[in-house]
């Protein structure tokens, strides 16, 4: 028993080798504040183009896509989502899905609009610190095997 006393006496006192150093800046802490939300929306040569939204704060998928239903405002840009009083969006998302339930049938929007929908999802869950690998479902509020597709965002590709 004596010994062991003996031998954690040493260990204390010779320490783990580390020696002291000054005090490292590790720079300035994040505030939790985005300087908004980034809504992709179509230019006038039919691309899709990503619209930065001053909102003082990044928010959540469930509120960038709906205000992605709200069109584009005085931006020059142009939507190919039908217009809708309605901009109630469900969000699930699983480790590896994003499923946006949107308020729209299929026939509301074009393949770019989907586009701009998944890519306002990726979007969000990307400055959030989420994978560029994520794929997005889109349920309409008509069952269609468009419904079952999981998509992913031409302009946030896992490797860019």
């Amino acid at each position: 028993m004596r010994r062991i006393w003996l031998v954690a006496t040493v260990l204390l006192l010779a320490g783990c080798g580390v020696e002291p150093s000054g005090v490292t800046d590790g720079g300035d802490a994040p505030t939790g504040v985005a300087p908004g939300v980034t809504l992709y929306f179509v230019d006038g040569q039919g691309v899709l183009t990503p619209q930065p939204r001053g909102s003082d704060h990044l928010g959540t998928i469930t509120e960038a896509v709906s205000l992605l239903l709200t069109g584009p405002g005085t931006s020059g840009l142009h939507t190919e989502i039908a217009p809708t009083d309605m901009t109630r969006v469900v969000v699930t998302t699983t480790p590896d899905l994003i499923q946006l339930v949107v308020p729209l049938t299929v026939r509301d929007v074009t393949p770019l609009g989907i586009d701009q929908l998944v890519c306002t999802a990726l979007g969000v869950h990307v400055q959030s610190g989420g994978s560029r690998r994520m794929v997005v479902r889109v349920r309409f509020t008509l069952a269609t095997p468009e419904s079952d597709r999981l998509r992913t965002c031409p302009l946030i590709s896992p490797g860019r």
